[in-house]
């Protein structure tokens, strides 16, 4: 089993209450990838409600996420998988 986070930290809390997170945390139900998915998912909603188209969306999170590309948070935040010609609009 993986240890406790430190403190109060729960990123789901909107979902699930702490000690919830802490045990699905703790068996690795809920991994840090599955969290950051989840966040960008949340981000990439609120900026598609404030009128950005999801290319615009997913480079601006980029700045968040500079370990991913904008075609790959495109994806997590869609959903679905981008094809050869909308992957080309972000090289």
């Amino acid at each position: 089993m993986k240890s406790k986070r430190n403190g109060n930290n729960n990123p789901l809390s909107d979902l699930i209450s702490d000690d919830v997170f802490e045990l699905l945390h703790s068996y690795d139900i809920i991994t840090d990838k599955l969290i950051r998915d989840y966040q960008i998912r949340k981000k990439f909603r609120t900026l598609i409600a404030l009128n950005m188209n999801p290319t615009e969306a997913s480079k601006a999170l980029v700045e968040d996420y500079s370990s991913l590309k904008a075609c790959t948070i495109k994806k997590i935040g869609t959903g679905k998988p981008a094809d050869k010609k909308e992957e080309e609009k972000f090289n």
